[in-house]
């Protein structure tokens, strides 16, 4: 009698089911959701529609960018403390919070994109920008004892959630073009240096010197005068990043496929996200590999590649726990607060905090 076991018959359908659920784990949608896309699309295995899931840090073609956010993934809770402590000062702590927390990258050598999340002057850029914030919509701004209460947590997120109303308004604003962008940030820090407060009006003294700096022609290597401009395509794709972190979708640098464009021509690369009022990205202007200009793309005619994100799969589990347990609530008869101190309440949030 032989001892040859007989090969198992194959399941019809098994490796289908397996990347419908595969494909809905990833997307974060039903089952049935995720067999649609399947069909209707034609994912390959790993990639998502853009209308799903989240890449945050995008897997990047510079190591040292690669290296720097590694790093801060690994730092200690009191480093992340200091941290948070200084991302709560507004506007330039929280400016230079964001500029380090998203570093310069570049695109994909032979894509046509080139460099990423950069520009001289992007911290300056950004505090500017909640200076004029500052002057125009002063509501919008969170209480300082909230932040310095938040702060000792450690976590980005939580902060990240008590300030998500100034940092999507300073998304909208920086969506201006940029001669009118010079003149709304000039008129601002003239209002804000005599405003009451004395941080605000400090910082908006130094940024107006610093906005004249910027704004004086220089004598290029021909001999030509010039004005450097300001680096708003930077510091755009750096709020971008940030707010997809608590409201889903897909940083700049993120690799797509064109859904019109079923093979490898359809390639790209997303630059800028367009925004609603509220939300993920409804859209995303993404420039295709060897084109000579960008184009608008809508989230559901774009699909996300397979493994995208560069952060390990635990710390995003970790942002998302985190980033739930800090639901922004509106109290009666008053503005958002930051239900971070609920957070510290929740079980396991402020161990997890401490990991």
């Amino acid at each position: 009698m032989s001892d040859h076991q007989p090969r198992r018959t194959p399941t019809p359908g098994r490796a289908r089911k397996r990347a419908i659920r595969e494909h809905a784990a990833q997307a974060g949608v039903a089952y049935s959701v995720a067999a649609r896309d399947l069909e209707s699309v034609g994912l390959r295995p790993g990639e998502t529609l853009a209308t799903y899931g989240r890449t945050i840090h995008p897997i990047g073609f510079d190591p040292h960018r690669q290296l720097l956010v590694e790093r801060r993934e690994r730092r200690s809770f009191e480093e992340r403390v200091s941290d948070t402590r200084r991302a709560a000062v507004l506007p330039h702590g929280r400016a230079q919070h964001l500029a380090e927390r998203f570093p310069p990258s570049r695109g994909r050598t032979g894509s046509g994109v080139g460099a990423l999340y950069h520009g001289e002057g992007r911290v300056e850029l950004l505090a500017m920008v909640y200076v004029v914030i500052a002057a125009e919509s002063p509501g919008l701004l969170p209480e300082v004892g909230d932040l310095v209460w938040i702060a000792e947590l450690g976590e980005d997120t939580a902060l990240d959630t008590a300030c998500a109303e100034v940092d999507r308004e300073a998304r909208r604003v920086l969506g201006r073009e940029p001669l009118a962008l010079w003149s709304v940030i000039e008129a601002a820090l003239a209002v804000a240096e005599h405003t009451a407060d004395w941080q605000i009006r400090q910082e908006a003294i130094r940024q107006a010197a610093l906005l004249r700096t910027m704004m004086t022609p220089r004598i290029g290597y021909a001999g030509e005068p010039y004005v450097p401009g300001l680096p708003v395509a930077g510091v755009r794709q750096i709020l971008d990043a940030l707010l997809i972190v608590a409201d889903d979708g897909h940083a700049p640098g993120t690799r797509v496929r064109l859904r019109r464009h079923p093979d490898d021509v359809g390639l790209a690369t997303i630059i800028e996200a367009t925004w609603g009022s509220s939300g993920p990205p409804v859209g995303y202007l993404v420039w295709p590999d060897a084109a000579t200009a960008p184009q608008s793309a809508r989230a559901d005619d774009l699909i996300v590649l397979a493994d995208q994100e560069s952060i390990p799969r635990w710390t995003r589990a970790r942002l998302s726990r985190l980033a739930e347990a800090a639901e922004p609530v509106r109290p009666r008869g008053g503005r958002p607060l930051a239900a971070a101190r609920r957070a510290v309440g929740a079980p396991g949030v402020y161990e997890v905090a401490r990991q």
